[in-house]
């Protein structure tokens, strides 16, 4: 859940971009994410900069950067932290089967596809997207960034 109200937001954000600082609260009402829960998921998109907050009456949070510039890959990144999606792409030696493994090499071309279709789909393609709204993870795995 924290990766796709991660996104969610992320985008919620970057379809208001340059505009001025969303309060957590309408973030949540308009994406339909539990407040609480979201203001934990834009403190650690704040501390890797993805987001900038401000406090006060007119606080809110903002993208640190152009919707163009930051990509799912790097916001999933954030929201999940990195490595393998199995431990055996790293350290083969895990593995009991090892090199005969033929689901490895299966897994870890589909694994270096997505991260591939993750890392060229920025916010920018998702807010310009005009398919009906999806999970954002749908939309970049069904068909890449917008051309």
């Amino acid at each position: 859940m924290r990766t796709d109200y991660g996104l969610r937001a992320l985008i919620d954000l970057a379809g208001r971009y340059p505009g001025p600082a969303m309060p957590c609260h309408e973030i949540a009402a308009r994406e339909h994410i539990p407040a609480p829960f979201l203001d934990q998921v834009l403190l650690a998109l704040r501390r890797h900069g993805l987001v900038l907050s401000t406090r006060g009456p007119r606080g809110g949070h903002v993208l640190a950067r152009p919707p163009a510039t930051i990509t799912l890959a790097q916001a999933i990144e954030v929201l999940e932290g990195g490595g393998a999606q199995m431990g055996c792409f790293d350290t083969p030696d895990l593995c009991d089967v090892g090199a005969g493994c033929r689901l490895r090499s299966a897994l870890r071309d589909a694994d270096r596809a997505a991260v591939d279709v993750l890392t060229r789909t920025t916010l920018a393609d998702l807010v310009s997207d005009p398919r009906p709204r999806r999970s954002p993870l749908a939309v970049a795995l069904a068909v890449g960034p917008a051309a």
